[in-house]
């Protein structure tokens, strides 16, 4: 089904605030109902609630980071730029699949969920800990961070579902 320019454009944006809305009302209710350190079992100790403000990127790298213009560069500057270009991607080609088209939508709705509260906050409210044992273990992270690696693994399913169509 062929839709639009106009209407196309309207929906990226749509899915993009959808992802930044969840983001920012999830991080709201931890900022309000869950003490910086607390721990609140939500399923057993597999999954945890526990809220630390990351004033880095990624599991906090560049927290350490002494100089304020390259920290500025490197967590606000450069996230804008790329995800700036990416948004021009999405818009520009019209020929990217669903999977793809969803999954940068995506990686652009959780980096701006997570640059806003760099910008307003300072830090980044991270909330969310699973450990299922020794199978899988996570660090602390938030719905932006979900939302990028829904993202990534959209892409790498538009990319195999690519590939198959090429090989057949």
């Amino acid at each position: 089904m062929k839709i639009s320019r106009s209407l196309r454009i309207l929906l990226i944006f749509a899915f993009i605030l959808m992802n930044v809305g969840c983001d920012q009302v999830s991080k709201s209710v931890a900022r309000t109902h869950i003490d910086t350190h607390e721990s609140i079992s939500v399923i057993g100790e597999y999954v945890i609630l526990t809220k630390t403000e990351n004033k880095g990127a990624f599991l906090g790298f560049l927290s350490s980071m002494e100089n304020p213009i390259m920290k500025g560069i490197f967590l606000i500057v450069l996230p804008i730029a790329v995800l700036l270009f990416i948004l021009r991607i999405i818009i520009v080609n019209t020929d990217l699949d669903r999977y793809m088209i969803f999954g940068l939508c995506c990686i652009i709705g959780g980096g701006i969920g997570n640059l806003y509260d760099r910008i307003l906050y300072s830090s980044v409210t991270d909330f969310m800990h699973i450990d299922l044992g020794g199978i899988f273990k996570t660090g602390i992270f938030n719905m932006a961070d979900v939302s990028v690696m829904l993202g990534t693994g959209l892409l790498i399913l538009s990319f195999i579902k690519r590939k198959e169509v090429s090989l057949s």
